[in-house]
């Protein structure tokens, strides 16, 4: 094949890719442009996500009549001037190619004026050609109109989500920038509702309460605002903002903002050293809620990494690594509550008292005896005894301690009749607890360790799918709804899966903004210690990390999400009884091996490994 250059239009198209990459990046490049006009109010207008309009409004500096054209050209900039500039960049913009890729895969309007021109100039533009250029009426400030974005690169369009998905991802832009610039006052306004607005008054709690929420606001502590003589001498990057309280966490990582001179990015190292700060203050396999600001020498962060400007290099990152860590941990050890542990409460594993049945294995009968008497009694195996689900080191330490269990337990685990097929896993007898996570069980031919939340997630699983295939999901309506505030990304996903959400009994409505209510919940989240809201959180966590799951369904994929939250949580002391419920409804499985996850519910040791370890013959 000849080799040729391409076309003008095509090679401006194929750049247009790397900077515009959803109708988020062009709200983003055109907020950058506002701010580095010093713009205080920045009004940002779109409709059907950004696809069929995107409209960014400031009061900058405008720009003025005879270089309005040049501005859409490719490289034209008026941030840099030469190859020495690019090692202190010091503005958000810098490369010129932001209007000139939007131009390329759009229809643009740009409207704007000097503060001492008599007129605005208006120029129109097509796919990247200039069609119109006049004077027009105008307040001081620019304003860009971009209409049917990527109608020109069908390829591309196809790849957009949800108009309701990137309306989300544009308000995750525009909160970032307002949590950057609190003194700007920035609006978000979809489909002619008014998404966000932040009040510019200067303080960052503010903008906080408005992204967040103000609850959420209230648990955030001050970063870097008490730092020693010492602290402040040191050679290293000031570190600021605002960090959760170990009580405020999340499942995964996507509330860890960063920003370098007040310019977002993503570093895994950085975002790894916030979660760092947290060491032993936070349960496992959770994250922290934070928002850090570093500011360093320009020249020491190259921010020409990456064509989206997501990326940046730190010439010491080390230095970057350790002064995060070490001042957020400075701020969680000054203001957060330690942990205490609880002394009353001996923690110590077995039966509960006054339970019938709990003394039931304490002959000393053997196995094959014991298992014999309760298959002819027609229990499985087990003493039929429903399964609890109570936070042991909350509330239910009260009852252990007075020698009294509650007045009412709620059964997790309904009983079933045991399928008719073969058998997966043989009877086992419960044995004991380990380490209040893991229960002791003997089998005909060895000893198995079995991981009660893997089992319980299992035993949830099957039912839940069984109850929605056959139109018999139990689901518990709220007397009060709940008002939710959602983070963009989780606004994102529940825009798009709220069908399937509503299906399997989480019954969530609009409520304006990022605002839902909650109407209704599966009955096994209804027994959670009373925090529904908390477990739609977590399971929105695992919605949008879409990597937790290994269904390829919705359904199935949200009922793993939902029944992880409910199973009962390791470190949690249980019963005799309750163990041996447990195992018996996993017997009933028809997938007792393996959580939803795909992680092994038990371990198995044989009696003759055993024998090995003990150097018997």
């Amino acid at each position: 094949m000849p080799i040729r250059v391409l076309a003008p239009e095509v090679a401006n198209q194929i750049a247009a890719g790397e900077v515009v990459e959803r109708p988020a990046s062009a709200v983003k490049e055109l907020i950058e442009n506002s701010l580095d006009a010093g713009a205080n109010d920045i009004r940002v207008e779109v409709r059907e996500g950004g696809q069929r309009l995107i409209r960014v409004q400031d009061d900058g500096c405008g720009i003025p009549a005879e270089e309005a054209s040049v501005a859409f050209l490719r490289h034209a900039t008026s941030k840099i001037s030469s190859t020495d500039d690019l090692n202190c960049i010091t503005t958000l913009g810098f490369r010129g190619e932001a209007l000139a890729s939007i131009a390329s895969v759009a229809q643009v309007t740009v409207l704007t004026r000097t503060a001492d021109a008599d007129a605005g100039t208006l120029i129109r533009l097509i796919d990247g050609r200039e069609v119109e250029h006049g004077l027009a009426g105008a307040p001081a400030g620019t304003t860009i109109t971009v209409e049917h974005l990527f109608a020109n690169i069908p390829a591309r369009l196809k790849f957009l989500k949800q108009p309701a998905t990137e309306a989300a991802h544009i308000q995750q832009v525009v909160t970032r920038y307002a949590l950057a610039y609190p003194e700007r006052r920035f609006s978000l306004l979809s489909d002619g509702k008014l998404l966000f607005q932040s009040t510019g008054t200067g303080k960052l709690v503010d903008v906080l309460a408005r992204v967040y929420g103000l609850e959420m606001a209230k648990q955030m502590i001050e970063v870097g605002a008490d730092a020693s003589e010492e602290a402040d001498t040191r050679r290293g990057p000031g570190v600021s903002g605002y960090a959760g309280a170990p009580s405020l966490h999340r499942g995964n990582r996507g509330l860890i903002t960063l920003f370098v001179n007040r310019r977002w990015f993503q570093d895994a190292s950085i975002a790894y050293a916030v979660v760092q700060a947290y060491h032993t203050l936070l349960p496992t396999g959770r994250f922290p809620v934070a928002v850090i600001f570093l500011e360093i020498d320009p020249g020491d962060v190259d921010v020409n990494v990456h064509p989206t400007k997501a990326e940046v290099r730190f010439r010491e990152p080390n230095l970057i690594f350790s002064a995060v860590q070490k001042t957020v941990r400075r701020a969680l050890v000054d203001y957060a509550p330690v942990p205490r542990a609880d002394t009353n409460v001996t923690g110590m594993p077995g039966a509960w008292p006054h339970e019938p049945g709990a003394a039931a294995w304490a002959g000393g009968e053997g196995w094959t005896e014991r298992r014999g008497a309760l298959l002819a009694a027609g229990h499985g195996g087990q003493v039929p005894m429903p399964l609890r689900h109570d936070d042991r080191a909350g509330a239910g330490s009260d009852w252990l301690e007075s020698g009294s269990a509650p007045a009412a337990a709620t059964p997790i685990i309904p009983p079933s009749p045991q399928p008719d097929r073969p058998p997966l896993m043989p009877i086992l007898r419960v044995v004991g607890q380990l380490a209040a996570t893991y229960i002791v069980a003997e089998g005909p031919d060895g000893m198995y360790l079995i991981d009660q939340h893997a089992a319980h997630e299992r035993i949830l699983y099957e039912q839940m799918l069984a109850e929605h295939a056959t139109n018999k999901l139990v689901v518990q309506p709220l007397l009060d709804p709940l008002v939710i505030d959602l983070s963009a990304e989780h606004a994102a996903v529940v825009a798009e899966e709220l069908d399937t959400l509503a299906q399997l009994g989480l019954a969530l409505e609009p409520f304006g903004g990022a605002s839902y209510l909650l109407r209704s919940v599966p009955a096994i989240l209804a027994r959670d210690g009373g925090q529904p809201e908390r477990a739609v959180i977590e399971i929105l966590d695992g919605l949008a990390q879409r990597d937790d799951v290994v269904e390829t369904t919705r359904e199935a994929r949200l009922v793993t999400l939902i029944c992880k939250r409910a199973a009962i949580k390791g470190n949690t002391p249980m019963s005799l009884p309750e163990m041996q419920e447990l195992v018996r409804r996993l017997e009933a499985c028809r997938s007792p091996r393996t959580c939803p996850h795909g992680r092994p519910t038990m371990v198995y040791m044989s009696a003759a490994d055993l024998a090995r370890q003990f150097g018997r013959p």
